[in-house]
C-alpha cells in the first residue's frame, strides 16, 4: 500500500473508475504524491494508468472515492479551473497560431496583460531552448522541437502541477532520450510536480522520483527507480522493469532469509524469500541477466550450475548471450565488452555459470 500523509500534494483515495458501471478499469486507488515529485505511472496498455491520469485533470469523472489537490477535494472541480498544466503525445498545439501566440494562450485566458504575456512566453520558450523560434507555426518544427514547445506551454503559467500523458511517444529514439533529460532536467529547476504516464518502463527509470507499477487497474508496486529493479516484490514487476530471467519451481526448504527452490530438472536453487507460501508452493525465481557470473571460482556463489552457450549477441558495449541451465533453454546472461570479452565464446560451448542467493528472489509462482 502506498505510504498515506496528510501533507500529500496529490492524493488518491479509494478512487474507482467504471466506464460500464460492471467493469472496474481503476480499483480502489490509494496514492499520495508530494509537492515537488516526479511521480510515473507505468504499466501495459490497459492497466488503468491513464484513467487515472484523466481523473487528476478531470477529463473522467471517478466512479467511487475522491481526489485531492493540495488538500481540496477536486471531484466536482472544472478542468480548467484546476490549474494543471498538460503535455499530450500529439502536441495539440493551435496551427494557425505562432509559437509564441501558442504560449500566450493559456496567460490571455488568465487575462495576463498583453506585454506582461508576452515577456512571460518568450523567457519559457527560452528555458526549453526554442529562443528565437517564436515567429514559427508548428508546421515549421520538428517533432521535437513541437514537443518543446508543448512542454513550455504547460508550464508557461507557473502551474503547481504538470500532468503528461506518453508525451515523448512519437519520437526517435535519440529524441526521446535526450528529452527524457530535458524534462527531468526542467523538473528539478522548477520543482514543479509531475505525474508523467509511460508505458516504457527505461523512461520511468530515467526520469522519476517513484514510480507507480500499475496492472489490472492495481499498483502493483510503489517505489524508487533502483528498489523497483533490485528488489520488485512481484513477478509481474520483476518482468516488466528491465530484463529478467524466470525460474519456475517448488518450494523445498524455508528458512528466515533464505529457501532452497527445486527446479524443473531438479536442480537446488538458493534464493531470497520474497513473496512464497511455504515449502511445497510454486514460486518463480527472478534473477537479473547481468548477476550471473560466467566460470565463476569454486565456491564463491551458492548456485553454480553446468550451462551450455546457445546463442551470443554482440551489442556493443555489452555480449548478450542465450544459455541452457537448470533446465531452461532461454536463460539469458549479459557480460561488458571489455578487454575482448566476447572473443573467448562461442555457441555451443560448455560453460559453468553462478548467482548469489541474494540476488535470486523467489517470487509469486503466476
Amino acid at each position: 500500500m502506498p505510504d498515506q500523509n496528510n501533507d500529500a500534494y496529490v492524493r488518491f483515495d479509494g478512487v474507482q473508475k467504471s466506464y460500464d458501471g460492471e467493469t472496474l478499469v481503476v480499483k480502489n486507488l490509494n496514492l499520495d504524491i508530494e509537492a515537488g515529485e516526479f511521480l510515473t505511472m507505468l504499466g501495459p496498455s490497459g492497466s488503468g494508468k491513464t484513467t487515472c491520469l484523466m481523473m487528476l485533470a478531470g477529463f473522467e469523472t471517478a466512479t467511487h472515492g475522491e481526489i485531492f489537490l493540495d488538500g481540496k477535494p477536486i471531484n466536482h472541480v472544472a478542468p480548467h479551473k484546476r490549474d494543471i498544466g498538460m503535455v499530450f503525445q500529439n502536441y495539440a498545439l493551435f496551427p494557425h497560431m505562432t509559437v509564441i501566440e501558442n504560449l500566450m494562450f493559456p496567460l490571455k485566458v488568465r487575462k495576463m496583460a498583453n506585454a506582461e504575456a508576452r515577456g512571460q512566453a518568450e523567457k519559457v520558450l527560452d528555458m526549453v531552448g526554442l529562443a528565437g523560434f517564436g515567429e514559427r507555426r508548428p508546421a515549421q518544427l520538428s517533432g521535437g522541437q513541437q514537443q518543446r514547445v508543448a512542454v513550455a506551454r504547460a508550464l508557461v503559467f507557473e502551474p503547481k502541477l504538470v500532468l503528461m500523458d506518453e508525451p515523448l511517444g512519437a519520437l526517435d529514439k535519440q529524441l526521446r532520450e535526450q528529452m527524457q533529460y530535458e524534462i527531468k532536467h526542467i523538473h528539478d529547476s522548477l520543482g514543479v510536480t509531475v505525474v508523467y504516464v509511460t508505458h516504457d518502463q527505461s523512461e520511468a527509470l530515467t526520469m522519476s522520483d517513484r514510480i507507480a507499477v500499475f496492472n489490472d487497474g492495481v499498483i502493483q508496486q510503489l517505489a524508487t527507480p533502483d528498489e523497483l529493479y533490485e528488489a520488485p516484490s512481484s513477478t509481474f514487476v520483476a518482468q516488466f522493469i528491465g530484463e529478467n530471467n524466470r525460474i519456475p519451481g517448488a518450494v523445498l526448504e524455508v528458512a528466515d532469509n533464505s529457501v532452497v527452490v527445486r527446479a524443473g530438472d531438479g536442480s537446488l536453487i538458493h534464493a531470497l524469500p520474497v513473496n512464497v507460501d511455504g515449502v511445497g508452493s510454486k514460486t518463480t525465481l527472478s534473477v537479473r541477466p547481468e548477476r550471473v557470473m560466467i566460470n565463476p571460482e569454486p565456491g564463491s556463489f551458492q548456485n553454480i550450475f553446468d550451462a551450455r552457450i546457445e546463442e551470443l549477441i554482440y551489442l556493443g558495449d555489452h555480449i548478450r548471450a542465450r544459455i541452457s541451465v537448470v533446465g531452461q533453454n532461454d536463460f539469458v546472461l549479459k557480460r561488458p565488452n571489455h578487454q575482448g570479452a566476447g572473443q573467448r565464446l562461442k555457441a555451443g560451448m560448455s560453460i559453468k555459470v553462478g548467482w548469489h542467493s541474494d540476488d535470486c528472489r523467489a517470487l509469486d509462482a503466476a
